[in-house]
């Protein structure tokens, strides 16, 4: 009989610890009588935002149910259309005024996972609720190496004012892992990869990067005597999986080295605030960090991420797709068509994004599916039209399978006023981590 192998088998030496894919000698062996439910894929969820809203004529499909056509803005998504759910309809109101006044992009971002109305400040009483990821990782978030991972392409202040009197940790955080306590993002690649990758002693960490840099080593020097004992133990099928696992993080961890190369023979300037580890080119940098978040899906390193494409009310200029314009100053386009057509494109080049690492999801075999299908990838805005500044009808999208309990390849218009807040105890409810209310929810989102 062949050897099972637990799901908790790591890879290690100096300073490294490697969690494995799903492999299928992690299963045990099953029986008619008696099914397992440890045989079961674990689920996983991440929540993607996006600033400034969408020109909602490119976003919305015309027609609802199964046989929708994708706009022009989801159009990079036809590859996993049938694991898509493209939601409309649904409401933040804790992001509208309430009598609060201006300050649109930082209630936006910080009611967009809590459904909480934050309090209106600029010193350090900040205050408004526990977001999604934060209470599925309070229930779940033991069972991995990570509780949850906080990953995003800016970084931003957390005190000062940023938004009309609101604090800048407002407009800069989606996580918040109690009412007064934002989860701070990592940006910097390399940083993640030496977190995912390290063992829990910093010291023995420090000292694995050292000899690297020192003898032009890989991390998976450091584990090959492990991998080779695991590799004679193995079936030919997941010593394939393996290998290919491996081989992704060699390969992450050769990009990241040849951005830091770049930076250094680039650098003319000074520039303490942007670690060299952060890559230059923009798609570059969205795409090692999701990469490095597949891994550590893959690997079962953590089950919930959050991950920010930029802070709202950010004014970046995307010269690389013909927009030199800020994205924060077009998104107040007064209707003018041109810089409407200019808000699309920087919409379907977020979309793109998303869409590489759905595919790298769905290309990864896993248990009785792919990787995605055992995913729930929530994608969107706390805010809905940038011109407008409104919280109804936002732009939300939900990727998928959610290991088997979602329905996904419809396009679902729900009544106006549905909270956003519903679809999230949906989410909690198929992580494991039922939740009977979260900010302004008023129950469980159905036709999922």
């Amino acid at each position: 009989m062949t050897p099972r192998i637990s799901r908790r088998t790591m890879l290690k030496g100096l300073g490294t610890a490697i969690a494995l894919p799903w492999l299928d000698q992690m299963m045990p062996v099953l029986s008619l009588a008696a099914p397992s439910a440890a045989a079961k894929s674990p689920t996983r969820m991440a929540f993607f935002y996006i600033p400034n809203g969408a020109h909602m004529p490119d976003w919305t499909p015309r027609t609802e149910g199964a046989g929708f056509e994708l706009p022009r803005t989801l159009e990079p998504l036809a590859g996993v259309k049938d694991r898509l759910l493209v939601l409309s309809g649904l409401t933040a109101d804790k992001a509208r005024a309430n009598g609060d006044g201006p300050g649109d992009h930082a209630r936006a971002m910080s009611a967009f996972l809590t459904g909480c109305q934050p309090k209106k400040t600029a010193g350090a009483d900040i205050r408004v609720g526990i977001s999604v990821d934060q209470m599925a990782a309070m229930k779940v978030g033991m069972k991995t190496k990570f509780p949850s991972l906080e990953i995003g392409c800016e970084g931003g202040r957390q005190a000062g004012s940023c938004d009309s009197g609101y604090s800048c940790a407002y407009s800069s955080s989606i996580s918040w892992r109690s009412e007064s306590t934002p989860m701070i993002k990592e940006v910097d690649p390399r940083l993640l990869f030496e977190r995912l990758f390290s063992n829990q002693d910093p010291n023995e960490a420090a000292a694995s990067r050292a000899k690297r840099e020192q003898y032009t080593k890989s991390i998976l020097d450091f584990v090959q005597e492990d991998a080779n004992d695991l590799r004679r133990r193995l079936g030919q099928a997941d010593q394939r999986k393996m290998d290919e696992y491996l081989t992704s993080i060699r390969e992450l961890e050769q990009r990241i080295q040849r951005t830091e190369k770049g930076q250094v023979a680039e650098a003319k300037l000074p520039d303490m605030a942007k670690p060299t580890g952060i890559p230059r080119e923009y798609q570059e940098h969205i795409r090692l960090l999701t990469d490095l978040l597949v891994l550590a899906f893959q690997g079962d390193l953590t089950r919930i991420c959050t991950f920010v494409y930029a802070n709202d009310g950010s004014n970046r200029s995307y010269r690389f797709i013909e927009v030199p314009e800020g994205h924060h100053d077009l998104s107040h386009h007064g209707g003018n068509q041109e810089k409407q057509a200019k808000i699309a494109r920087i919409n379907r080049f977020h979309i793109e994004q998303f869409a590489y690492f759905l595919e790298k999801l769905k290309s990864i075999p896993e248990g009785d599916g792919t990787l995605l299908d055992h995913c729930m990838i929530a994608y969107g805005s706390g805010i809905g039209d940038g011109n407008r500044h409104n919280h109804d009808d936002l732009p939300i999208l939900l990727a998928g399978g959610g290991n088997g309990t979602l329905k996904p390849g419809r396009h679902i218009k729900y009544k106006r006023e549905t909270p956003l807040n519903n679809l999230w105890l949906a989410m909690l409810e198929r992580m494991g981590a039922r939740t009977e209310k979260l900010g302004d929810s008023t129950g469980v989102l159905g036709l999922l």
